[in-house]
């Protein structure tokens, strides 16, 4: 296993996270009951989290947002958590999962808000901001890149490339993945954790791009011993989640990933224009992805008012939990710069 840096070192002495250090209730927006996590006051910030998660994949992000002034709220996204798991797989688009987080801006009685995503989050994040400019002036996101509407439905072009054993093509048979992940749900969050970390032992080839006839897990490591920005207490806290909900809501959202292709037409070459940020880690297998760092550099033009991408070396994917004081000390910067929405 890699060795634990001075940066980890820091991340082992932080005091245990208590999930009730936080407020949590329920609201209503777009037809479901979600359920959110909240702390401080001022401006909105909203924080989306990505997949096989929750709310409380940002736990160490609250206390440095709200000391500094801003009302941080993190949902459970649609299927996931407390939130509501709507049975249909077309419930899970792009459409419902930007309605869901636009319409929280206006339940907790406001009109604007700073929106941060990260994973499935960051592409809600992006494409709220596009459809809602209004709403959403500034945004942060992490590891996935924005992506203009690309030529055909994506898992057409995969197979176009010869990618069959993309983990996006794996998770679209119903119920194959789900076995897989909660056959033993602690361990299968515990593997994915780590392996798509920056701890994972590198030289590896890309582990979304998954051997002949297996699955997704037997990619991936049980560590013999959790990474320092990880404990078994927050292990303990987002297996109990997954075990009651199950996977399906998440596995969901890449089931709908030609269906949103379809979606966003009338969207089509158009960049985002808010002034934002993106963080990623050098090791994340996203933007070390089959299509390599297009997607990064073509946000120069797909995100004309991109002010800073920062890519922290030896981090994977789980950015803002694997190297947290980095990713709240650069969030505190961005957030004071201009066009953050009154309180």
């Amino acid at each position: 296993m890699a060795g634990i840096s001075g940066l980890g070192l820091a991340a082992a002495q932080m005091p245990r996270f208590d999930p009730n250090s936080v407020s949590h209730r329920f609201v209503q927006t777009n037809g479901i009951k979600m359920h959110i996590a909240e702390l401080g006051s001022g401006p909105l910030v909203l924080l989306i989290h990505g997949f096989p998660e929750s709310w409380y994949s940002w736990r160490n992000q609250f206390v440095a947002l709200a000391n500094a002034g801003f009302h941080v709220v993190a949902p459970d996204l649609r299927g996931y958590g407390k939130s509501d798991i709507p049975p249909e797989i077309s419930s899970y688009s792009l459409m419902h999962m930007t309605g869901d987080v636009i319409g929280l801006v206006s339940a907790l009685g406001r009109k604007q808000a700073v929106i941060i995503g990260h994973d499935v989050g960051a592409n809600v994040a992006w494409h709220a901001a596009l459809f809602r400019p209004d709403v959403f002036p500034l945004l942060a996101t992490m590891s996935v890149p924005f992506r203009l509407r690309g030529p055909a439905p994506p898992m057409r072009l995969l197979r176009e490339q010869g990618l069959y054993t993309y983990y996006w093509l794996y998770y679209q048979d119903v119920g194959v993945a789900e076995v897989e992940y909660e056959r033993d749900v602690r361990e299968s969050l515990r593997r994915t954790l780590y392996s798509l970390s920056g701890d994972f032992p590198r030289g590896r080839p890309n582990i979304r791009i998954l051997q002949p006839g297996k699955g997704v897990l037997d990619n991936t490591i049980n560590p013999d011993r959790l990474p320092a920005w990880l404990t078994e207490a927050d292990l303990d806290y987002m297996a109990a989640d997954l075990t009651k909900t199950g996977f399906r809501g998440g596995l969901n959202w890449y089931r709908n990933i030609d269906r949103n292709w379809e979606l966003l037409a009338p969207w089509a070459g158009l960049p985002v224009r808010q002034r934002a940020l993106f963080i990623a880690g050098s090791e994340d297998h996203v933007i070390n992805g089959p299509t390599g760092k297009a997607p990064l550099e073509a946000m120069a033009t797909s995100v004309p008012n991109l002010e800073r991408k920062l890519i922290l070396d030896g981090a994977g994917h789980y950015i803002q939990q694997e190297r947290s004081a980095e990713v709240n000390k650069a969030l505190l910067e961005f957030l004071r710069g201009p066009g953050v929405p009154p309180a």
